[in-house]
């Protein structure tokens, strides 16, 4: 039986990196190979971007409705075989998409390897992350390192270059002045401090 990998981490860990390079590995060797990515994630439009500079064409850009498994039953259907498939922003995908993955892995005997974050600029966990985090075979922390030299864990969101805690969940990576930012906990909670207290300074005023 195939097994469902989740492999996560902060911004700028290489998660796009590794997937690709994973794609070109399993190529290498005369094997095939499908990328999906959910269409929640507008940079790069149906491409994997890596930071890198190397990006490539997903072959599958899925809505949040759309049923993974019967859509990649019907393209082994259509194309043949499937050695791997590949996930790429997985947090983005809904609840359901991900028991989809998982029986993928299991009933149709595909290893499915998915990257994605872990949690939100807020700390709180994604839909998809949260289910993969119940449901993954394999679970495995993609490092990174903060500013300051220490590891990351948490994932900073700016708008126009400035720390920001509030907001919805989804804001996508150089859009709107959006960036982010992979940082250590304590640089997080340092950020934060500082935020609430230029907030609670504007209130008075």
């Amino acid at each position: 039986m195939s097994k469902l990998y989740f492999r996560y981490g902060a911004m700028n860990c290489g998660k796009s990196t590794n997937l690709l390079q994973v794609a070109h590995n399993y190529e290498e060797r005369g094997m095939k190979v499908i990328i999906i990515k959910p269409k929640t994630d507008t940079k790069g439009g149906n491409r994997v971007v890596s930071r890198l500079g190397v990006t490539r064409e997903a072959d599958l850009y899925l809505d949040a409705f759309e049923n993974v498994y019967e859509i990649v039953e019907k393209w082994i259907e259509e194309k043949g075989k499937i050695d791997c498939i590949l996930v790429d922003e997985v947090q983005f995908f809904k609840k359901n998409q991900i028991d989809e993955l998982f029986s993928i892995a299991v009933k149709l005997d595909i290893p499915v390897i998915c990257y994605g974050l872990r949690t939100d600029f807020q700390m709180n966990g994604f839909e998809g992350s949260e289910r993969l985090l119940l449901l993954a075979h394999s679970i495995e922390e993609l490092k990174t390192i903060c500013t300051c030299g220490k590891k990351a864990l948490l994932n900073g969101r700016m708008i126009n270059g400035k720390f920001v805690f509030e907001g919805k969940q989804i804001a996508i990576d150089k859009e709107d002045n959006v960036e982010y930012q992979s940082l250590c906990p304590k640089c997080y909670f340092k950020y934060k401090e500082e935020y609430e207290k230029s907030k609670d300074s504007k209130e008075v005023k």
